[in-house]
């Protein structure tokens, strides 16, 4: 009988380190995502969240540590080639091309990371996500949810193996936000994979097989939801921002 062959994780951290200064953003933090899960990172405002995306898509170069995409180092590759690679991000502050119809933005995201045969998936996640009789309007016309889903479909027409989203239910209406719960729920039943960063618990906690928690810059604790919720020194860390807005 031959030995089983062990797939690599679809997004390993090991030791990622930033400093700033004399701030050390982000301080030795490890862990990994697998393929075909959903894992959630969250911790109080300036933990280091955005900071670990950043790194990973190589928008700031690290100070120490290593990236790997199934298998693959990729922190010393470009952010233009870990987007061909096939991992997809999302930001805080949506980024559109704010003047030009919402289907331009999409063509633009295609077309910019080497995608052919864009159209037909650009129309079906434009269906799918409520803005196909939005197609001509500008994108900055569209309201914050739908600026949101509009940032989403443009990752989304890559088909992207990964993808990363920083706060996205950040500004929308309940109605949106199911909405987006309800499309990563169908993309991780396809075998995509999700890093999210978000505030909103019962998302988080409802959403996600996984969840690392930061503070400080460091990794505090990691496991499934029901042993994060129950872990003092997350209680703790999350205290300060309302119980990460638990009622929200």
């Amino acid at each position: 009988m031959g030995k089983e062959v062990t797939q690599p994780a679809r997004l390993a951290v090991s030791e990622l380190t930033k400093r700033f200064g004399g701030l050390r953003a982000v301080s030795g933090c490890s862990f990994e995502v697998e393929a075909g899960s959903v894992v959630g990172l969250i911790g109080p405002n300036g933990s280091g969240k955005t900071t670990v995306f950043d790194l990973i898509t190589r928008l700031l170069r690290a100070d120490g540590g290593r990236v790997l995409h199934d298998g693959e180092r990729i922190d010393d590759l470009s952010t233009h080639e870990i987007a061909r690679r096939g991992i997809g991000r999302t930001f805080q502050a949506v980024r559109l091309f704010r003047a030009l119809p919402v289907r331009e933005n999409l063509a633009i995201a295609a077309m910019g990371r080497g995608v052919r045969d864009w159209e037909g998936r650009a129309d079906a996640w434009l269906e799918r996500l409520g803005l196909m009789g939005l197609v001509d309007a500008s994108a900055g016309s569209l309201s914050v949810g739908q600026q949101r889903l509009l940032e989403l479909a443009m990752n989304l027409v890559i088909e992207p193996t990964l993808l990363l989203l920083d706060e996205p239910l950040a500004g929308v209406h309940p109605v949106v936000r199911r909405q987006i719960a309800e499309t990563i729920r169908e993309l991780r039943g396809r075998g995509r994979t999700f890093l999210i960063i978000e505030h909103h618990m019962p998302f988080v906690m409802s959403l996600c097989d996984k969840i690392v928690v930061m503070d400080h810059g460091e990794k505090i604790a990691e496991g499934p939801p029901a042993a994060i919720r129950a872990d003092e020194r997350v209680i703790a860390a999350l205290l300060g921002q309302g119980r990460a807005r638990d009622d929200a």
